[in-house]
């Protein structure tokens, strides 16, 4: 193909070649053109990955829709302006950068300290891999303007992304995103982008290496989160890092804890971001765990623990009622930690206490909070608002944070990181295993039964609709726009008692009556139903894929076994997601 062409969506790909750094992506791109590739051309420059409270994520590749060093050195380039504009001393409080294993992170995050070097930002830029927690930490140790964290997290191998820190050591949230998000799009042509050379940069003192005292730091805040250090701590722990970068800071971690009984799946105790023992490095996906489960059994292990690759997420896995290994989800976990932490482990100077959790985690943790009078709060989907709703009520109301969670695996424990932090996490739930293993006898699917005794059985459920490509997200919104066009009044045999639609700031009742909703808009419907059970449903923010949450309540009557309770809350689960499901494909055709 010739280097002009009349096509615009070619000519751009023409123009991105010229000002490309990378001699992979250029020849991906190269060989696009010279096969006249119009699909292919077309799936990378039609659209482009849009900078949001997520920051970025997306498929490795040549052009704006996918993950790159353009779009690293332009999103930089656009958030160091930002902050200069925004924030007193940015430059001399710099930046934080991270990176995990993946594919392209450590060329990345170099790319992010030159740029923050090239604009008289200094760059704080950690010197080998780390896990998100600590990068998060670090922000607000080192009191820097902001952080990047190169990850993926848990996504799979051909994806990498670009996470954002405020000084406040959380993700950010509006209207920060939206800023940050105008003044990259301000950036010109690369060439107006200066890129001194990392030597050079750290000559003039604009690149620090992160000191390794900031990890001593973390690991001492961490350590600091025990609440029972004479309990028992001869727990046997199965392990693994998922080919991430979690085994040395965890395994530091537990050890501050005082287990040193840990064993970790070999195979899987390095990072590597091609990921060759997993089809997809999430815990929660089918297969992902049986390495390590695999190991539990051979070195006779009472606890398993997983962390994701850049180590934010924790799974976790023990021994039922039949003996068989079976994973908790994250509810069960979240159930686990919260009973834990407020009810069985409280400490004396912990008042005006706060719980937090997002709408479509289980209810669970409110039905809790209310019983123990604890202030419970719901939040958006995402960490970011976990993180930065405890830090308003912290200022506001003097409130202690407690716990935070969401039901993809995400948790973090006291406010030593602003973020969901596997590593800490890890930590302290093995410290609640070893107390309700000393103090009680009890496995932990045994407590989570005297918790259900306490609030009610609780089991959620999840379907997920995958759609990728270039028409996806039209997709998915047109699955969205017909609930809203058709609004039912029944899912199955359970009527609605009222839709909640977060994207219009409105709860609708039965009886017509509309409440108006404090929470920021976000494109969520979410249904409460007849008993108590509820359903949302929400697009992915990170991923092609619509997700339908559900939520079941069934009591335990008094002298009954809580599995009997169990087994009529996951009939009623399983006739839910059947009616919701068709439900969903008859509206959108």
């Amino acid at each position: 193909m010739s280097n002009e062409s009349n096509d615009p969506v070619v000519s751009r790909a023409l123009a991105w070649l010229k000002e490309d750094p990378d001699e992979h992506t250029r020849a991906e791109l190269q060989a696009l053109l010279d096969r006249n590739d119009q699909a292919g051309i077309e799936d990378r420059f039609l659209a482009k990955l849009e900078f949001g409270t997520a920051g970025l994520r997306g498929v490795l590749g040549a052009g704006p829709n996918r993950m790159n060093r353009v779009v690293v050195l332009r999103t930089t380039a656009g958030l160091c302006q930002y902050l200069l504009a925004n924030v007193p001393d940015a430059a001399t409080r710099g930046i934080v950068i991270g990176y995990d294993g993946r594919r392209m992170s450590r060329e990345f995050a170099e790319d992010v300290a030159s740029v923050c070097a090239g604009l008289g930002v200094r760059a704080h830029l950690f010197a080998g891999v780390a896990p998100t927690p600590l990068v998060g930490f670090a922000v607000t140790d080192l009191r820097a303007a902001a952080g990047v964290m190169v990850t993926a997290s848990h996504n799979p191998p051909e994806y990498n992304g670009y996470k954002v820190y405020w000084g406040n050591g959380a993700q950010i949230v509006p209207p920060h995103d939206g800023g940050i998000a105008a003044s990259i799009d301000a950036i010109g042509p690369l060439t107006t982008v200066a890129r001194p050379i990392l030597k050079e940069a750290r000559a003039r003192g604009l690149v620090l290496d992160i000191a390794p005292d900031v990890e001593a730091r973390y690991l001492e805040a961490v350590a600091a989160l025990q609440r029972n250090p004479n309990v028992g701590r001869d727990l046997i722990i199965a392990y693994t890092p998922l080919h991430g970068v979690g085994y040395d800071r965890t395994k530091a971690a537990l050890a501050r804890f005082g287990f040193d009984a840990m064993h970790v799946v070999e195979e899987q105790r390095e990072p590597d971001g091609a990921f060759p023992t997993v089809n997809f490095p999430n815990p929660e996906e089918k297969g992902a765990m049986d390495l390590v489960l695999a190991l539990a059994d051979r070195v006779s292990a009472e606890l398993v623990l997983a962390n994701d690759p850049d180590a934010d997420r924790l799974a976790v896995a023990s021994k039922n009622a039949s003996g068989q290994w079976q994973q908790l989800t994250g509810n069960e976990v979240g159930a686990l930690f919260a009973h834990y932490l407020l009810v069985d482990a409280p400490r004396a100077e912990e008042t005006n206490r706060v719980a937090i959790t997002t709408i479509v985690s289980s209810p669970l943790l409110g039905e809790l909070c209310r019983s123990l009078g604890v202030r419970y709060e719901e939040v958006l989907t995402g960490f970011k608002w976990i993180a930065n709703r405890a830090l308003e009520l912290e200022a506001s109301d003097g409130a202690q944070f407690m716990f935070g969670y969401e039901e993809a695996l995400g948790y973090t424990v006291g406010t030593v990181v602003r973020d969901k932090d596997g590593v800490g996490s890890a930590a302290v739930f093995a410290e609640l295993a070893a107390f309700y293993k000393a103090r009680f006898g009890r496995s932990l699917f045994a407590q989570l039964d005297e918790v259900y005794r306490r609030t009610g059985v609780f089991v959620s459920g999840q379907h997920n609709v995958t759609i990728k490509g270039l028409e996806g997200a039209s997709k998915i919104r047109a699955i969205m726009d017909g609930f809203r066009a058709a609004p039912p009044s029944a899912v199955g045999a359970l009527a609605i008692e009222a839709t909640t639609d977060i994207q219009h700031g409105t709860r609708t009742l039965a009886d017509g009556t509309v409440e108006k909703l404090s929470l920021p808009s976000s494109n969520v419907i979410a249904y409460a139903l007849a008993g108590g059970s509820r359903v949302t449903l929400r697009p992915s923010g990170t991923e092609p894929k619509i997700k339908y949450y559900f939520d079941v309540r069934e009591p335990v009557r008094a002298g009954e076994p809580v599995a009997d309770a169990r087994a009529r809350a996951e009939h009623t689960l399983a006739s839910l997601k059947s009616a919701f499901v068709a439900l969903a494909d008859s509206i959108t055709g």
